[in-house]
C-alpha cells in the first residue's frame, strides 16, 4: 500500500507538499515512527468505486 493511494494523503497548499492527515496523538506517532511496518496500519483506500464493483 502506498501513501499516494490513501484517503489520508493530502496536498497542503500552504506548505506546497503532500502530508499524511491521519489524526494521531504523540504516543501513536512515536510508536508509528519506531516500528518497521510492511504497510501502514492506518491506510484506507481512496478508491470510491471499490464498493460499486462488488455489487
Amino acid at each position: 500500500m502506498q501513501c499516494e493511494e490513501c484517503v489520508y494523503y493530502y496536498y497542503d497548499e500552504d506548505y506546497e507538499e503532500y502530508i499524511c492527515t491521519m489524526d494521531m496523538d504523540e504516543d501513536e506517532y512515536a510508536g508509528f515512527c519506531q516500528r518497521n511496518y510492511k504497510g501502514c496500519p492506518y491506510f484506507r483506500d481512496n478508491d470510491e468505486y471499490k464498493t460499486a464493483r462488488k455489487q
